[in-house]
């Protein structure tokens, strides 16, 4: 180790008590590509003493094949132990290390900084006390650099070291670390309030590391390693509101009932007066438990075994509480959610939600904002997608006990799982004043429903794609063949038809060139009725005439409205005759057959043109499908 005892040879047992007393501090490395977290992270592993003579030989014999330090040890390799990782010279997992010093222990977590492993990063960062932000010098401040410091800040991380790294290539130029600090810090105006520390470094030749730079004579600041040594992190914790979640009830005989589990905060004592949530059942803690005695008291992130005075039923999910101090009940949150996985996130999709020990059911209402992590502004979107970030309205099927993020970060935090394949799929930090503030919102203001909120609530953006063309051209076909296809992949849809509406609301109109406007003219008002009610409306009509079609977009709105034109030749169209309307015009000499009778008038400009008769009904759907993904009514998958 990088400290030497006179306890070890003498008393090793004096040792390992001092040892163990220790305070733990959880830290991260995180950032863009390539910017030297791992080799950090080595040499801090060097230069504690912490790797052994075999380990040193084995990777000074692989830095000599990947050839990335010129000559140098790799010391990122030591961290870095997919063989895919060694490859491509890049971090892919989380890895942790552990080391320690004569002040205190240390669990660094290696994070990726690439963004399809954003994921990976927000896992490593979730049980963190201080991060470490690397900077490759060369670059400056990059995106990966802001979406890291931003999730760091979700996470609620107060302890922030900004290292700019890899000075020696610029010459360990003070103007060079000025710039690169100014720009952080105009960036980190926006983040949560937190306390930063910039130290220039270089982590392959150990500058500023563990040992002051002699080539960098104009910091005077500590290294790296003395902040380590010295922040101060327990008065991040916060130890005033009880907050017991139950993992595993005990029972290993007759004469005893525990209940086991991790204090997620606060203090407990003997005789404390308690509650359980949510049945809020109370009595008064009779003992504490561990495996090698009884306690007194016991505080956050002890693993303990509470017995209680009283016979309550207490289940696996359940949280004791101090009577006076009780967490929020409810089936209605917001919550800040990072998303975690390539399907992109749905309102009204069925999620799995695991709130400390216990897991519900529930589904995300609405999307109120995604968070652009370059500028940090809000803006509307209809989901998430991997590695965004949003304010999300979530109910589940149950109350949950919850507080607020910001105030307890073991009770305010979730993860969102999939249900069909179990994979975590999303993770959140609960934010109650904005749940708040949004009743007050809806108490205080008229209660109708937007065209906004429902668009939010379906994820996507109501709009109507109208297929026309002449009779047989395959507009059904097709409309109804989109509602299939947008079904299948979670949208509110609805086929509005010429046919039907000739069975009913329109069943009054005749088939002339009047007939035939004004019943495209009420279905556009039906077009325009659906789309407001947050549905995309796959709309089927012959329109021949010009005027009722602009008439017609005019009313559902030039942007909601898009037009698809099938235009087969009508020899096709005759031969396919799936209504029959082209044999009953050769019996009875009907004069009104758009294309027969009278010349059908092509639209001059639509959104798409289709050659029914060349294309397959799934190729024409498939370019249906990409029109609404270009004019934004759907996401792209």
């Amino acid at each position: 180790m990088s400290h030497q005892s006179e306890l070890i040879s003498t008393d090793i047992t004096a040792y390992l008590a001092q040892h163990e007393r220790k305070e733990m501090l959880r830290l991260l490395t995180c950032g863009s590509v390539d910017d030297g977290k791992s080799t950090l992270i080595g040499r801090l592993l060097h230069d504690s003493k912490m790797i052994y003579e075999d380990q040193l030989a084995a990777i000074t014999a692989d830095s000599v094949k990947s050839g990335t330090t010129g000559g140098k040890v790799d010391l990122a390799l030591l961290v870095d132990g997919l063989q895919a990782e060694r490859e491509q010279g890049i971090t892919i997992d989380v890895a942790y290390r552990y080391f320690s010093t004569s002040k205190r222990k240390f669990i660094i977590a290696d994070t990726p900084g690439h963004e399809q492993y954003t994921r990976n990063m927000a896992t490593g960062a979730s049980t963190c006390d201080l991060a470490i932000i690397l900077i490759d010098a060369r670059h400056g401040v990059q995106v990966q650099t802001r979406r890291h410091s931003f999730i760091t800040s979700l996470l609620g991380i107060r302890h922030i070291v900004v290292a700019i790294n890899k000075m020696d290539l610029m010459d360990y130029s003070e103007e060079v670390f000025a710039r690169i600090k100014a720009d952080y810090l105009k960036f980190s105006e926006k983040l949560r309030d937190a306390e930063f520390h910039f130290i220039p470094m270089s982590a392959l030749d150990g500058d500023n590391v563990v040992n002051p730079s002699e080539r960098m004579p104009w910091y005077d600041g500590p290294t790296l390693m003395s902040l380590l040594e010295h922040v101060q992190i327990a008065e991040d914790r916060n130890y005033d509101d009880f907050r017991y979640p139950v993992q595993y009830v005990n029972r290993p005989n007759l004469n005893f009932r525990g209940f086991c589990g991790t204090v997620a905060s606060g203090v407990v004592r003997k005789g404390d007066e308690i509650m359980v949530m949510p049945s809020r059942k109370k009595s008064r803690i009779k003992s504490i438990v561990t495996m090698d005695e009884e306690l007194e008291l016991a505080h956050a992130e002890m693993a303990i075994t509470l017995t209680l005075e009283d016979e309550v039923d207490v289940s696996r999910g359940d949280m004791i509480v101090h009577r006076d101090n009780l967490p929020t009940i409810t089936e209605d949150f917001d919550a800040i959610v990072v998303w975690m996985t390539d399907a992109a996130m749905l309102p009204g999709k069925l999620y799995d939600f695991k709130l400390g020990s216990k897991t519900v059911s529930g589904r995300v209402n609405a999307l109120k904002h995604q968070i652009d992590v370059n500028s940090l502004e809000e803006k509307p979107a209809p989901g998430l997608d991997l590695n965004e970030i949003g304010l999300c309205e979530i109910s589940v099927d149950q109350p949950v006990c919850i507080d607020s993020y910001e105030k307890n970060r073991s009770t305010g935090a979730f993860i969102v799982i999939d249900r069909l394949t179990n994979v975590t799929v999303g993770a959140g930090m609960i934010n109650l004043e904005s749940a708040a503030a949004r009743r007050r919102k809806a108490r205080s203001s008229a209660t109708h429903v937007t065209r906004e909120e429902r668009a939010a609530r379906y994820g996507q953006k109501p709009a109507t794609i109208m297929f026309i063309g002449v009779s047989g051209a395959g507009k059904s076909t097709l409309a109804h063949g989109l509602e299939r296809r947008l079904f299948d992949m979670g949208r509110v849809s609805t086929v509005l038809d010429g046919k039907a509406m000739r069975l009913g609301i329109s069943k009054d109109l005749p088939h002339d060139a009047q007939g035939r406007a004004e019943n495209l003219r009420r279905s556009a008002h039906i077009a325009r009725f659906l789309n407001d009610s947050g549905m995309i409306c796959c709309a089927a009509f012959v329109a021949p005439n010009p005027d009722s079609r602009e008439h017609a977009v005019s009313v559902i709105g030039k942007d909601n409205c898009h037009i698809v034109y099938l235009n087969p030749p009508i020899d096709v169209c005759q031969q396919r005759d799936p209504s029959g309307i082209y044999a009953a015009a050769e019996t009875t000499g009907s004069a009104d057959i758009p294309g027969i009778s009278f010349p059908y008038a092509p639209p001059d400009k639509v959104d798409l043109e289709l050659d029914t008769e060349s294309l397959t009904v799934e190729d024409c759907l498939d370019q249906v499908i990409a029109l609404m993904q270009d004019k934004g009514v759907i996401k792209r998958s």
